[in-house]
């Protein structure tokens, strides 16, 4: 700590915040019951399954998966052998790798994919695209982009903290 005061927020800036965290635990548990209701699926699943099935051969290394999705290795490890047990992936050796292994969707992880899109596509829509105009949704991507691009350009320290 520095013993400078703290910056507080002002109350448009807490009322954006506020709005922002409650939409967000809001709406990922509404479209997470969704998801579970329709495909019997939960968000992990959809995302390893998503991640796949748009990947090119429908595979992905598992540390890129695991990047992606920004998990550890052995957290994705522990899923993907449930999901492995369940008929929904397979995990492959890399030839030319001895250490490296490659994720694939099966052809019945592709089926569950192709069945639960459309029904978590209409939740999404009903409970977030629809609501917004098209000003707010290019506003949305510009605001999510510009946090996005500033945190995954890697860690930053507090103010104060070098």
């Amino acid at each position: 700590m520095t013993g400078q005061e703290p910056q507080w927020l002002t109350d448009r800036e807490q009322r954006a915040w506020q709005a922002y965290r409650r939409m967000f635990l809001l709406l990922n548990a509404q479209i997470s019951r969704d998801l579970q209701h329709d495909s019997k699926l939960s968000d992990p699943d959809y995302d390893v399954l998503s991640n796949l099935g748009a990947a090119p051969d429908r595979r992905r290394r598992v540390s890129e998966l695991a990047d992606r999705m920004l998990w550890s290795r052995s957290r994705l490890s522990h899923h993907l052998a449930r999901m492995e047990q369940r008929g929904l992936v397979v995990r492959e050796g890399v030839a030319t790798d001895g250490r490296g292994a490659v994720v694939a969707l099966t052809d019945q992880g592709m089926r569950t994919l192709d069945a639960a899109a459309p029904a978590h596509v209409a939740s999404v829509r009903r409970h977030f695209i629809d609501l917004l105009s098209p000003a707010q949704l290019d506003v949305l991507a510009e605001l999510g982009e510009t946090v996005v691009e500033r945190l995954a350009s890697g860690p930053t320290s507090a103010p104060g903290t070098d």
